[in-house]
């Protein structure tokens, strides 16, 4: 299956109005970054056991581990959690950024290092969240 496949098989398993909210949210990340790469992650380790919940990438960079190691992986990511949805924003240098840029200006959301949690699309401005997204991009290749 490919990335595309499995990420309309995700998104089509959620329940609504996360459903609705997590498509919406796809089509608008495809259409600020169209051309960059999708990814699909299912949330299970090589051993096969669920090490996170199941999530969407977007564009690539490569990680760089403390031990040394790297390796490439996306720059935003979009999952569905128990409570509603997750944005991650793994492109930024300063863990504090999101917070103190996006934080008091995105609405009813929850912001950490890279990670944007809410409920619901519409307890949030989706301008901001773009921006931040965008932020997570870089700038445009």
């Amino acid at each position: 299956m490919t990335p595309r496949q499995q990420v309309k098989k995700y998104i089509d398993a959620q329940r609504e109005p996360k459903r609705s909210d997590m498509k919406e949210l796809h089509d608008v990340i495809s259409a600020l970054r169209p051309r960059c790469k999708l990814w699909f992650f299912d949330g299970k380790d090589e051993k096969g056991r669920t090490v996170s919940n199941p999530s969407i990438g977007y564009g690539t960079q490569e990680m760089k581990y403390t031990s040394g190691k790297s390796r490439e992986f996306y720059q935003v990511g979009l999952s569905a959690n128990t409570s509603g949805i997750s944005v991650y924003i793994l492109g930024l240098k300063d863990k504090k950024h999101l917070a103190q840029k996006y934080g008091k200006t995105l609405g009813k959301a929850t912001v950490t290092g890279y990670c944007i949690r809410f409920k619901r699309l519409e307890d949030i401005d989706l301008r901001v969240l773009e921006d931040a997204i965008c932020d997570g991009f870089g700038p445009p290749s």
